[in-house]
């Protein structure tokens, strides 16, 4: 029996380093992760001294201050101090709840300095932006290439809008308002910490390769945007694919199993070089799930997940390709050489 165990044990371990072997040690680059709560600096303002308040936040960091007031808050210059003044006195329990889940953001901090050491790993000129957490309105989602985001970035910036992770139960995100105005269920049960770096991620993606799929034909778009998830994977390789893709665990397991006739569908049912927004659509925006595949089992977004299975494909057939030169390689050869059939 101890021969066994031991005989096990040493599966398990080979196993573990043949699944890891493609991750490269990236323990010794140095990354300089700056962390700041804008949030505690805002919430600290004294509503009975707002203009020294906000004169001494907007001297600390001013792109970040009017970034907040004009475009979180929908303030102009004229109504900062009443805006201000309203949005602390109405938010002091969004503050508090806030404050007890964001109470330790080291493990945070960790991982978001890990994902930036595999970027600098792969790309050593990336400039790793500073870290603002806010805390805006419930209602305040950004707006990005891909659609609507928690987060936000800028020169410099990558924005973390803290409102938006509260967790899946967190009361404001099961409204009826909310989740016909704000954010559906199917995406607030994403409104958890643990999604914070890969949302992070994949706004910093477009940032090193802007995203090139406008325009292209539905096939072309689905590898464009396959290509940013098989990078998202090499930036965050210990992170599960469920919190990468948003894609639920039966979801995931829905798609591996049943690959070959997602892919035998689409090409039965559409014109791969269809132009139609509508079309694009069903396939690589956000949802429930997709049209035409079982609901209770699809996801929302397949094409992406598609796309993603190409590029695999392609990298397989071309083992040695360089990671900027794949994001760089037009999505018409990718499926052209990939030449993926699924069963």
């Amino acid at each position: 029996m101890k021969k066994i165990s031991i005989l096990l044990l040493s599966m398990l371990v080979f196993a573990a380093c043949k699944n890891k072997k493609n991750i490269p040690d990236v323990s010794d680059i140095n990354v300089q992760l700056k962390w700041e709560r804008f949030d505690h600096d805002f919430f600290a303002l004294d509503t009975n001294d707002l203009p020294n308040g906000l004169n001494k936040l907007q001297e600390k960091n001013p792109l970040i201050t009017t970034l907040f007031l004009q475009n979180v808050l929908g303030l102009d210059s004229a109504q900062y101090l009443a805006g201000t003044k309203r949005f602390l006195q109405t938010s002091r329990q969004l503050e508090d709840t806030v404050n007890i889940v964001f109470k330790n953001t080291h493990p945070i901090e960790k991982e978001f300095t890990r994902a930036f050491q595999f970027i600098k790993y792969y790309f050593p000129q990336y400039k790793v932006p500073k870290i603002v957490t806010i805390v805006g309105p419930v209602d305040a989602l950004a707006q990005s290439e891909s659609g609507p985001t928690p987060d936000f970035i800028r020169p410099g910036i990558l924005g973390i809008s803290l409102q938006f992770y509260l967790g899946k139960n967190f009361s404001v995100y099961s409204f009826p308002f909310y989740i016909e105005n704000v954010a559906p269920r199917y995406r607030s049960v994403r409104f958890s910490k643990e999604y914070i770096v890969a949302d992070a991620m994949k706004l910093i993606i477009p940032d090193i390769f802007p995203d090139k799929s406008a325009g292209k034909p539905l096939v072309e778009q689905m590898v464009e945007k396959g290509k940013q998830w098989y990078l998202l994977d090499k930036i965050l390789p210990y992170t599960a694919d469920s919190v990468k893709t948003g894609y639920t665990q039966q979801q995931l397991d829905w798609c591996h199993e049943n690959e070959g006739m997602i892919w035998t569908y689409i090409v039965k049912n559409e014109n791969l070089q269809s132009l139609s927004p509508a079309v694009i659509q069903n396939y690589i925006g956000e949802g429930p799930f997709t049209p035409g595949f079982p609901p209770d089992y699809s996801p929302g977004n397949i094409g992406q997940w598609i796309g993603w299975q190409f590029i695999k494909k392609y990298v397989e057939k071309n083992p040695d390709i360089k990671l900027d030169v794949l994001m760089n390689t037009d999505a018409a050869t990718i499926i052209r050489e990939a030449k993926y059939k699924p069963k």
